[in-house]
Protein backbone atom coordinates (compact mmCIF):
# COMPACT_ATOMS: atom_id res chain seq x y z
CA UNK A 1 0.00 0.00 0.00
CA UNK A 2 1.63 3.09 -1.35
CA UNK A 3 -1.46 5.51 -1.60
CA UNK A 4 -2.73 7.89 1.72
CA UNK A 5 -4.04 11.29 2.29
CA UNK A 6 -2.02 13.89 2.11
CA UNK A 7 -1.26 15.01 5.38
CA UNK A 8 -0.16 11.81 6.17
CA UNK A 9 2.58 11.84 3.21
CA UNK A 10 3.38 15.47 4.73
CA UNK A 11 3.97 13.73 8.14
CA UNK A 12 5.78 10.61 6.67
CA UNK A 13 7.91 12.98 4.81
CA UNK A 14 8.86 14.82 8.21
CA UNK A 15 9.40 11.24 10.10
CA UNK A 16 11.94 9.88 6.92
CA UNK A 17 13.78 13.26 6.19
CA UNK A 18 14.49 13.54 9.86
CA UNK A 19 16.06 10.13 9.82
CA UNK A 20 17.85 10.28 6.56
CA UNK A 21 16.05 7.45 5.25
CA UNK A 22 15.25 7.31 1.62
CA UNK A 23 11.81 7.68 0.55
CA UNK A 24 9.31 9.08 -2.54
CA UNK A 25 6.50 10.60 -2.50
CA UNK A 26 3.72 12.25 -4.75
CA UNK A 27 1.25 14.48 -3.79
CA UNK A 28 -1.84 15.78 -5.90
CA UNK A 29 -2.53 18.85 -7.23
CA UNK A 30 -5.88 19.41 -5.03
CA UNK A 31 -3.35 18.21 -2.06
CA UNK A 32 -5.71 15.84 -1.16
CA UNK A 33 -3.85 12.00 -1.60
CA UNK A 34 -0.29 11.01 -2.14
CA UNK A 35 2.20 8.91 -2.29
CA UNK A 36 4.70 7.33 0.16
CA UNK A 37 7.26 4.76 -0.64
CA UNK A 38 9.73 3.86 2.11
CA UNK A 39 13.21 2.85 0.34
CA UNK A 40 11.94 2.98 -2.94
CA UNK A 41 15.11 1.55 -4.70
CA UNK A 42 14.34 -1.83 -3.57
CA UNK A 43 10.33 -1.55 -4.35
CA UNK A 44 8.71 -1.71 -7.73
CA UNK A 45 4.91 -0.84 -6.85
CA UNK A 46 5.80 2.52 -8.42
CA UNK A 47 8.52 3.13 -10.87
CA UNK A 48 10.66 6.47 -10.82
CA UNK A 49 13.62 7.92 -12.18
CA UNK A 50 14.88 11.18 -10.67
CA UNK A 51 18.12 12.58 -12.89
CA UNK A 52 19.09 8.68 -13.52
CA UNK A 53 19.11 7.30 -9.85
CA UNK A 54 15.60 5.04 -9.33
CA UNK A 55 14.34 1.75 -10.27
CA UNK A 56 13.46 1.83 -13.89
CA UNK A 57 13.38 -1.35 -15.66
CA UNK A 58 15.42 -1.22 -19.22
CA UNK A 59 13.53 -0.92 -22.65
CA UNK A 60 13.07 -4.10 -24.26
CA UNK A 61 13.54 -4.09 -27.88
CA UNK A 62 13.27 -1.33 -30.51
CA UNK A 63 10.35 0.65 -30.45
CA UNK A 64 8.57 1.13 -34.03
CA UNK A 65 8.25 4.14 -36.17
CA UNK A 66 4.15 3.74 -36.10
CA UNK A 67 4.03 2.69 -32.43
CA UNK A 68 6.15 5.79 -31.03
CA UNK A 69 3.16 8.46 -32.46
CA UNK A 70 0.27 10.03 -30.44
CA UNK A 71 -2.68 10.71 -32.09
CA UNK A 72 -4.76 13.32 -30.36
CA UNK A 73 -8.21 14.64 -30.55
CA UNK A 74 -7.99 17.85 -28.78
CA UNK A 75 -11.04 19.71 -27.42
CA UNK A 76 -13.10 22.05 -29.84
CA UNK A 77 -11.39 25.80 -30.02
CA UNK A 78 -14.84 27.21 -28.88
CA UNK A 79 -14.65 24.98 -26.10
CA UNK A 80 -10.90 26.10 -24.91
CA UNK A 81 -12.30 30.10 -25.82
CA UNK A 82 -15.14 29.72 -23.42
CA UNK A 83 -12.30 28.13 -20.42
CA UNK A 84 -9.88 31.00 -21.46
CA UNK A 85 -13.00 33.75 -21.48
CA UNK A 86 -13.02 32.28 -16.91
CA UNK A 87 -9.46 33.30 -16.74
CA UNK A 88 -9.60 36.42 -18.83
CA UNK A 89 -12.61 37.92 -16.63
CA UNK A 90 -10.52 36.53 -13.41
CA UNK A 91 -7.61 38.77 -14.92
CA UNK A 92 -9.48 41.78 -15.62
CA UNK A 93 -11.29 41.92 -12.08
CA UNK A 94 -7.75 42.16 -10.46
CA UNK A 95 -8.11 38.48 -8.86
CA UNK A 96 -5.24 37.25 -10.45
CA UNK A 97 -1.78 38.22 -12.57
CA UNK A 98 -0.97 34.94 -13.81
CA UNK A 99 -3.44 31.95 -13.96
CA UNK A 100 -2.18 28.45 -15.64
CA UNK A 101 -5.27 27.23 -17.42
CA UNK A 102 -4.67 23.42 -18.60
CA UNK A 103 -6.75 21.14 -20.60
CA UNK A 104 -7.31 17.41 -20.69
CA UNK A 105 -6.95 15.59 -24.62
CA UNK A 106 -8.18 12.20 -25.20
CA UNK A 107 -5.07 10.33 -27.26
CA UNK A 108 -3.95 6.83 -28.75
CA UNK A 109 -0.41 5.75 -28.38
CA UNK A 110 1.26 2.32 -29.67
CA UNK A 111 3.07 1.91 -26.81
CA UNK A 112 1.54 1.04 -22.92
CA UNK A 113 2.49 3.69 -20.16
CA UNK A 114 5.00 1.38 -18.67
CA UNK A 115 6.88 0.93 -22.37
CA UNK A 116 6.76 4.77 -22.52
CA UNK A 117 8.15 5.23 -18.82
CA UNK A 118 11.02 2.57 -20.20
CA UNK A 119 11.96 4.68 -22.88
CA UNK A 120 11.73 8.37 -21.88
CA UNK A 121 13.88 10.51 -22.23
CA UNK A 122 13.44 13.34 -19.30
CA UNK A 123 15.09 14.00 -15.71
CA UNK A 124 12.10 13.35 -14.10
CA UNK A 125 9.91 9.81 -14.58
CA UNK A 126 7.31 8.36 -12.70
CA UNK A 127 4.98 5.27 -13.71
CA UNK A 128 2.22 4.70 -11.62
CA UNK A 129 0.57 1.30 -12.63
CA UNK A 130 -3.54 1.82 -13.58
CA UNK A 131 -2.88 5.70 -12.70
CA UNK A 132 -0.69 7.62 -14.69
CA UNK A 133 2.97 8.18 -16.81
CA UNK A 134 5.20 11.46 -16.12
CA UNK A 135 7.92 12.49 -18.12
CA UNK A 136 8.85 16.28 -16.82
CA UNK A 137 11.16 18.41 -17.42
CA UNK A 138 10.62 20.71 -14.47
CA UNK A 139 11.86 20.52 -10.85
CA UNK A 140 9.80 21.42 -8.48
CA UNK A 141 12.75 21.85 -5.42
CA UNK A 142 15.94 20.52 -5.07
CA UNK A 143 17.34 20.68 -0.81
CA UNK A 144 20.70 19.18 -0.08
CA UNK A 145 23.18 20.77 2.58
CA UNK A 146 21.24 23.43 3.72
CA UNK A 147 20.93 24.91 0.63
CA UNK A 148 17.19 24.86 -1.38
CA UNK A 149 16.93 25.82 -5.29
CA UNK A 150 13.80 25.59 -7.22
CA UNK A 151 13.94 26.38 -11.20
CA UNK A 152 10.18 27.34 -12.42
CA UNK A 153 9.80 27.33 -16.14
CA UNK A 154 8.01 29.69 -18.28
CA UNK A 155 8.13 30.52 -22.13
CA UNK A 156 7.73 27.59 -24.47
CA UNK A 157 8.72 27.65 -28.36
CA UNK A 158 9.74 25.43 -30.80
CA UNK A 159 13.51 24.88 -31.48
CA UNK A 160 12.82 24.78 -35.14
CA UNK A 161 11.20 27.98 -35.27
CA UNK A 162 13.96 30.67 -37.12
CA UNK A 163 16.47 31.98 -34.05
CA UNK A 164 14.16 30.43 -31.69
CA UNK A 165 15.77 31.82 -28.53
CA UNK A 166 15.77 34.97 -29.15
CA UNK A 167 12.00 35.29 -29.95
CA UNK A 168 10.94 33.81 -27.23
CA UNK A 169 13.63 35.66 -24.42
CA UNK A 170 11.79 39.07 -26.42
CA UNK A 171 8.28 38.49 -25.83
CA UNK A 172 6.75 40.74 -23.75
CA UNK A 173 4.04 38.68 -22.78
CA UNK A 174 6.43 35.74 -21.94
CA UNK A 175 8.86 37.69 -20.16
CA UNK A 176 5.76 39.18 -17.51
CA UNK A 177 4.75 35.36 -16.83
CA UNK A 178 7.82 34.29 -15.84
CA UNK A 179 8.55 37.49 -13.81
CA UNK A 180 5.38 36.96 -12.13
CA UNK A 181 6.43 33.42 -11.62
CA UNK A 182 10.09 34.11 -10.27
CA UNK A 183 8.78 36.91 -7.89
CA UNK A 184 6.13 33.86 -6.79
CA UNK A 185 8.61 31.23 -6.05
CA UNK A 186 10.96 33.80 -4.16
CA UNK A 187 7.91 34.28 -1.54
CA UNK A 188 7.34 30.36 -1.36
CA UNK A 189 11.43 29.88 -0.66
CA UNK A 190 11.14 32.53 1.97
CA UNK A 191 8.81 30.83 4.05
CA UNK A 192 11.58 28.77 5.42
CA UNK A 193 14.51 29.60 3.84
CA UNK A 194 17.13 33.09 4.73
CA UNK A 195 18.94 35.16 1.90
CA UNK A 196 16.51 34.00 -0.85
CA UNK A 197 17.72 35.29 -4.14
CA UNK A 198 17.41 34.85 -7.94
CA UNK A 199 21.34 33.06 -9.38
CA UNK A 200 20.22 32.32 -12.88
CA UNK A 201 17.66 34.33 -14.38
CA UNK A 202 15.87 33.00 -18.01
CA UNK A 203 18.13 30.72 -18.99
CA UNK A 204 16.90 28.05 -21.71
CA UNK A 205 16.26 24.59 -21.82
CA UNK A 206 16.29 22.39 -24.42
CA UNK A 207 13.27 19.24 -24.26
CA UNK A 208 13.58 16.14 -26.41
CA UNK A 209 10.05 15.88 -28.11
CA UNK A 210 9.25 13.20 -30.81
CA UNK A 211 8.17 16.00 -33.38
CA UNK A 212 10.76 18.36 -32.89
CA UNK A 213 12.29 19.87 -29.44
CA UNK A 214 11.30 22.27 -27.80
CA UNK A 215 12.86 25.26 -25.87
CA UNK A 216 12.08 26.57 -22.47
CA UNK A 217 12.97 29.49 -20.60
CA UNK A 218 13.90 28.58 -16.69
CA UNK A 219 15.36 30.51 -13.70
CA UNK A 220 16.86 29.48 -10.71
CA UNK A 221 16.28 30.70 -7.00
CA UNK A 222 18.47 29.40 -4.34
CA UNK A 223 18.17 30.12 -0.28
CA UNK A 224 19.55 28.61 3.11
CA UNK A 225 17.54 26.50 5.65
CA UNK A 226 17.83 26.65 8.91
CA UNK A 227 19.59 23.35 11.19
CA UNK A 228 17.08 20.88 11.75
CA UNK A 229 15.21 20.87 8.41
CA UNK A 230 14.94 17.71 7.71
CA UNK A 231 12.90 16.99 10.37
CA UNK A 232 10.21 19.57 8.82
CA UNK A 233 10.93 17.97 4.74
CA UNK A 234 7.34 17.54 4.15
CA UNK A 235 6.23 20.88 6.02
CA UNK A 236 8.95 22.83 3.64
CA UNK A 237 7.63 21.32 0.23
CA UNK A 238 3.78 21.69 1.33
CA UNK A 239 4.05 25.36 1.97
CA UNK A 240 4.93 25.79 -1.02
CA UNK A 241 1.97 24.16 -2.56
CA UNK A 242 0.59 24.00 -5.21
CA UNK A 243 3.64 24.60 -7.11
CA UNK A 244 3.57 28.28 -8.52
CA UNK A 245 4.76 28.06 -12.02
CA UNK A 246 1.52 25.06 -12.51
CA UNK A 247 -1.54 27.55 -10.38
CA UNK A 248 -0.11 31.65 -10.77
CA UNK A 249 -0.22 34.03 -8.36
CA UNK A 250 -1.97 35.24 -5.81
CA UNK A 251 -2.60 31.74 -5.11
CA UNK A 252 -5.69 31.35 -3.14
CA UNK A 253 -8.15 33.82 -6.03
CA UNK A 254 -6.15 32.26 -9.14
CA UNK A 255 -6.84 28.78 -7.65
CA UNK A 256 -10.97 29.55 -7.79
CA UNK A 257 -10.70 30.86 -11.15
CA UNK A 258 -9.25 27.39 -11.79
CA UNK A 259 -11.94 25.72 -10.41
CA UNK A 260 -14.30 27.57 -12.68
CA UNK A 261 -12.88 27.45 -15.81
CA UNK A 262 -11.51 23.84 -15.60
CA UNK A 263 -14.77 22.15 -13.67
CA UNK A 264 -12.66 19.60 -12.73
CA UNK A 265 -9.89 18.39 -10.28
CA UNK A 266 -6.60 17.74 -12.09
CA UNK A 267 -5.60 14.84 -9.37
CA UNK A 268 -1.73 14.16 -9.88
CA UNK A 269 -1.54 16.40 -12.89
CA UNK A 270 0.21 19.24 -11.53
CA UNK A 271 1.13 17.99 -8.31
CA UNK A 272 4.43 17.43 -7.41
CA UNK A 273 6.74 14.03 -6.63
CA UNK A 274 10.26 13.52 -5.50
CA UNK A 275 13.05 11.14 -4.15
CA UNK A 276 15.32 11.69 -1.02
CA UNK A 277 18.44 9.70 -0.94
CA UNK A 278 19.13 10.06 2.87
CA UNK A 279 21.08 13.24 2.16
CA UNK A 280 19.61 15.37 -0.91
CA UNK A 281 15.82 15.61 -2.15
CA UNK A 282 15.29 16.37 -5.58
CA UNK A 283 11.74 16.90 -6.85
CA UNK A 284 9.36 17.56 -9.92
CA UNK A 285 6.61 19.18 -10.69
CA UNK A 286 3.97 16.31 -12.43
CA UNK A 287 3.75 17.97 -16.52
CA UNK A 288 3.65 15.91 -19.25
CA UNK A 289 1.62 13.46 -17.88
CA UNK A 290 -0.46 11.10 -19.52
CA UNK A 291 -3.26 9.19 -17.32
CA UNK A 292 -5.44 6.33 -17.71
CA UNK A 293 -8.93 5.67 -17.45
CA UNK A 294 -11.28 3.03 -17.73
CA UNK A 295 -8.67 1.85 -20.16
CA UNK A 296 -8.13 5.74 -22.04
CA UNK A 297 -5.37 7.31 -22.18
CA UNK A 298 -5.76 11.37 -21.88
CA UNK A 299 -2.62 14.01 -21.85
CA UNK A 300 -2.70 16.73 -19.70
CA UNK A 301 -1.24 20.28 -20.99
CA UNK A 302 -1.57 23.22 -20.37
CA UNK A 303 -0.23 26.92 -20.15
CA UNK A 304 -0.15 30.73 -18.29
CA UNK A 305 -2.42 32.92 -18.92
CA UNK A 306 -2.30 36.97 -18.35
CA UNK A 307 -4.01 39.83 -19.80
CA UNK A 308 -1.65 39.65 -22.89
CA UNK A 309 -2.33 36.24 -23.78
CA UNK A 310 -3.55 35.46 -27.23
CA UNK A 311 -6.63 32.89 -26.82
CA UNK A 312 -5.56 31.14 -29.87
CA UNK A 313 -2.04 31.07 -29.52
CA UNK A 314 -2.51 29.56 -25.86
CA UNK A 315 -4.92 26.66 -27.24
CA UNK A 316 -1.89 25.43 -29.78
CA UNK A 317 0.97 26.07 -26.90
CA UNK A 318 -1.49 23.29 -25.22
CA UNK A 319 -1.51 20.93 -28.16
CA UNK A 320 2.23 21.84 -28.80
CA UNK A 321 2.47 20.22 -25.48
CA UNK A 322 1.34 16.68 -26.66
CA UNK A 323 4.39 14.60 -27.28
CA UNK A 324 6.46 11.68 -26.68
CA UNK A 325 9.63 12.15 -24.99
CA UNK A 326 11.61 10.06 -27.87
CA UNK A 327 14.34 11.47 -30.40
Amino acid sequence: MCFFDADTVRRRMNVWGGERKPFLFAVDFEMEEGIFVGEPLARTEVLFSVNGVGNRPAAVGAVREADAVLEARPMEYDAYARRFGVVRRGLLRGDSFLTNLTIRTPVTAGLTLEAIFRRAEAPYLLYVPGRFVCFSPERFVRIADGRISTNPMKGTIAAAVPDAWRKILADAKETAEHNTIVDLLRNDLSIHAEGVHVERFRYIDRIAARRGDILQVSSEIVGNLPQGYGARMGDILFDMLPAGSVSGAPKSSTLRIIREAEGGPRGYYTGVFGYFDGHELDSAVLIRFIEEEDGRLYFRSGGGITARSDCRSEYLECIEKIYLPFR
